[in-house]
């Protein structure tokens, strides 16, 4: 186990926790950081577009490591990405690592502290 990223983690969900005021999960965070992306204000979301903030956010937190490229926005503001590089085959335990460390990056570069 690597106990830097458990602590950083712990500490990350933490801080959104209490802004949000309610303990937040890794889905949870994810939602946020999308919405936060999409940059909408306040807007009612299919369960279709739900699922797309979700992958907004996966890319914005993967765009860093070069995963991903910000290509524009649509029509309708939804930003778009186009994949740079394919993504390592990584168990479960070495993804959830992999966005742990990606939302800790982003809450230190982006997020609120």
């Amino acid at each position: 186990m690597n106990f830097e990223l458990e602590k950083s983690w712990r500490e990350t969900v933490s801080i959104a926790s209490k802004h949000f005021g309610e303990e937040l999960d890794m889905q949870s965070i994810l939602f946020i950081l999308g919405l936060q992306e999409l940059n909408k204000g306040y807007v009612d979301l299919t369960k279709d577009q739900k699922l797309e903030v979700m992958h907004i956010a996966i890319c914005s937190l993967l765009e860093p490591y070069g995963y991903y490229t910000f290509e524009g926005r649509d029509k309708d503001g939804w930003p778009h990405f186009e994949q740079k590089e394919e993504l390592p085959n990584l168990t479960e335990k070495e993804q959830e690592d992999l966005m742990r460390e990606a939302i800790i990056d982003y809450f230190q570069n982006t997020a609120i502290k």
